[in-house]
């Protein structure tokens, strides 16, 4: 814990928010500095360390951020300390295929210059989004940042909850929000269990240096054994999510940086030119889960707590901020008719707005990867059929580059770019 916020907790039962944020992430900062610039005393408590988060050197891991997301960033006063470090997605080509045969000569190509909003989304670096996060709540008086530290439980009543942490702290706010990923503890604690089911896939992640310029074009190949993404960085880098089969992906993480190069070349083919790693590898397991409510007493989920679903599509951390603009837009409305912003009824009205989209967004995600993570000839006919049908209607290409920059349905004002 930084010491002004150790001064803060030790003053006692006085130590009380508006709301209290467990889960210091990205959704749960965008969500504190959301309520804080309507008027919300926010606490956020992160189980890492503030110089954890603060760490400057690149390990290749990045997010494409939509068009909606980049407006919210926006609102918070986020995206002005990132901009110069964004690469803008200018283009999006995806195409299907078998490594080192190259792509099926049907494909779905995406130019921005089509739709009037501008890029489509932007790439940024963890590293840039999790220090501008930071600065933002360190500027913002309104918000106190509780790091290191655990909560191990919570108690809601009728005016409020307490949450207990590892030290023995108490704190106190009028509501609670889990934003601590997919073994939410938050969720947990208050008895609300998952659905879901793994894909027996596994994410290796990583960033490439290569030999000529990608000009700000974003390819998803797909291919038997999962996706393959190649998602443009400043510069002639680019970060990559390669879907493979666990126990191959296993294989393939446990090699050295040669010979995983090597294995990366015959799926990625040649058009960049030479390729070469850049920072560390991950891994992630793939599954989908999500939270049989995105609410409980005195408490609502956001971000993977509430769900977790394949990266096919690119829309974990756009789905969350999605979660993040209507919660900030339910409670601030609230909040001015002087509603009990941890009531259920309010707190329903969120669940309302979120969870079918949700959910629809999560069985798109499964039914898709399903349909072209398998190399059964006739379903290869039908989707090359199918991408090559959407690439050509303008209407329809249209709409598929207006949902990939997150612009459809019923948006919160602040993926509008206005304020609550």
């Amino acid at each position: 814990m930084d010491i002004p916020n150790a001064r803060r907790i030790l003053q006692g039962m006085k130590n009380s928010s508006d709301i209290l944020i467990v889960g210091g992430g990205l959704n749960g900062p965008a969500l504190a500095l959301a309520l804080a610039q309507t008027g919300h005393s926010v606490t956020v408590i992160d189980a890492l360390p503030k110089v954890a988060l603060k760490d400057e050197g690149f390990d290749g891991r990045g997010y494409a951020l939509a068009l909606a997301s980049k407006r919210l960033l926006d609102r918070i006063g986020v995206w002005q300390h990132v901009a110069d470090n964004a690469q803008p997605m200018l283009e999006i080509k995806a195409s299907d295929g078998h490594a080192g045969e190259g792509p099926a000569p049907f494909f779905i190509h995406f130019d921005h210059t089509e739709i009037e909003d501008g890029p489509m989304g932007y790439m940024v670096e963890d590293r840039f989004l999790r220090r501008a996060f930071q600065q933002a709540m360190e500027d913002a008086p309104r918000i106190t940042t509780v790091n290191g530290r655990r909560v191990v439980a919570q108690a809601p009543d009728q005016s409020g909850v307490t949450l207990t942490l590892d030290d023995g702290a108490e704190l106190r706010g009028r509501m609670l929000v889990g934003s601590d990923g997919r073994k939410s503890g938050t969720a947990a604690r208050a008895g609300i269990k998952r659905t879901g089911w793994d894909y027996g896939q596994t994410a290796l992640v990583c960033a490439i240096d290569h030999e000529k310029p990608h000009h700000g074009i974003a390819h998803q190949f797909f291919m038997p054994a999962g996706p393959l993404a190649i998602l443009p960085l400043p510069g002639n880098r680019s970060s990559i999510v390669w879907s493979e089969k666990t126990e191959t992906a296993e294989a393939i993480q446990g090699l050295n940086d040669a010979d995983y190069i090597a294995a990366l070349k015959p799926r990625f083919g040649d058009f960049l030119g030479e390729i070469s790693l850049a920072g560390k590898r991950f891994t992630y397991p793939l599954n989908l889960t999500l939270a049989n409510s995105f609410i409980g007493d005195r408490m609502a989920l956001i971000g993977d707590a509430a769900h977790g679903m394949h990266p096919i599509a690119g829309q974990g951390l756009n789905a969350g901020l999605r979660d993040v603009g209507a919660l900030a837009e339910v409670l601030t409305e609230a909040t001015r008719r002087g509603e009990d912003i941890g009531s259920s009824l309010v707190l329903d009205r969120y669940q309302q707005w979120r969870r079918f989209d949700t959910a629809t967004l999560a069985l798109a995600t499964d039914t898709f990867n399903k349909l072209f993570s398998n190399d059964n000839p006739l379903l290869r006919l039908g989707r090359d059929i199918g991408m090559g049908l959407a690439g050509a209607v303008p209407g329809l290409r249209r709409g598929f580059m207006r949902e990939a920059a997150g612009l459809t349905g019923d948006l919160p004002r602040l993926l509008q770019g206005k304020p609550i």
